[in-house]
């Protein structure tokens, strides 16, 4: 979440304009991420987030907002997008689609010990289930297309280690068929910043503009890469068995899973370096943001291709 599009109060109070939520009270930008311009809204009816959409191709969006509505109407902690009073979900801020979601109370755990990872893992799991009869689909463009096209358009812009350390990267992911893995909806970016934890410890997810149809076992990966991992980049191991203990009682992984597992730890290590090398290389002009740390995830790569057989320990 950054600001990338100014909205000023008289443009937040014509889109509120086509919403029941009252009168604008506040309007704040929020700092944290990179892709999405994002305000707090408070109204007399209450808080919520307004998001207007940077680089989200228009036609994927009622993928993510329907997606939100639907695990938040089977009771899972997430926004639910407020309905217009046309019947739609999105509108328009300078001439970019937009969309208000509620917002959820809590606030992020930056020091995650076993307990909360184990929540993390469960909340995880929840997710993947509560989505299994979700009628849509959206192919992951941050697959493998993305993972080889991409590693071409940052080679003059990388070290020459960087980008032979990325080729063979690429070429070890080519050879291993995920096809084989149980598939669904994933998160894809549940880090730390993208679960709220009220003052009762309930966990509430934000953020779902990575999500898509891929492996499930991938999206466990993902979030074991921030939420298991030490400040020197090194996966903490009692964190990662605690989450993945957590996340297989509401659904037991599979053994192909378990044996891909050390392959997709590496795989959601290559996808956070080449998407954080594009903000540092490519960045947006944005009056707000805070960018991430791209030699983290270049250092867990490494790590995680050192460390492949301690990895499989965390399964135990």
């Amino acid at each position: 979440m950054s600001v990338f599009t100014p909205v000023s109060v008289e443009e937040a109070e014509a889109l509120l304009g086509h919403h029941t939520l009252g009168v604008l009270e506040k309007l704040e930008g929020i700092a944290q991420g990179v892709e999405n311009t994002n305000y707090f809204l408070t109204t007399t009816t209450g808080e919520y987030v307004l998001t207007v959409f940077e680089k989200i191709p228009r036609a994927d969006l009622p993928f993510y907002l329907n997606l939100m509505d639907h695990l938040a109407q089977r009771e899972f902690a997430c926004p639910q997008p407020i309905v217009r009073d046309d019947g739609g979900f999105l509108s328009e801020v300078k001439g970019k689609p937009a969309c208000i979601v509620t917002r959820l109370p809590g606030a992020p755990r930056m020091h995650p010990g076993l307990e909360d990872c184990a929540k993390v893992g469960a909340i995880l799991a929840q997710l993947h289930v509560t989505a299994l009869d979700y009628d849509a689909g959206l192919a992951n463009w941050r697959g493998q297309a993305w993972r080889e096209s991409f590693a071409e358009t940052l080679a003059t812009r990388v070290s020459r280690a960087e980008a032979g350390l990325i080729d063979t990267e690429n070429r070890y992911q080519a050879i291993h068929d995920d096809t084989v893995l149980p598939k669904g909806v994933i998160h894809g970016d549940l880090f730390r910043d993208n679960i709220l934890w009220s003052d009762a410890g309930a966990g509430g997810v934000i953020d779902f503009y990575f999500a898509c149809d891929d492996a499930l076992v991938y999206d466990i990966a993902i979030t074991v890469n921030d939420w298991c991992t030490t400040p020197e980049a090194t996966l903490d191991h009692a964190r990662a068995h605690a989450l993945l203990a957590g996340y297989d009682k509401a659904r037991p992984l599979t053994g192909l899973e378990r044996e891909l597992w050390p392959v997709m730890l590496r795989r959601a290590a290559l996808r956070t370096w080449l998407g954080r090398l594009g903000y540092n290389h490519f960045p947006q002009a944005s009056e707000i943001t805070i960018p991430k740390d791209h030699l983290f995830s270049q250092r867990l790569l490494e790590h995680h291709i050192r460390h492949a057989h301690e990895i499989e320990d965390t399964l135990a």
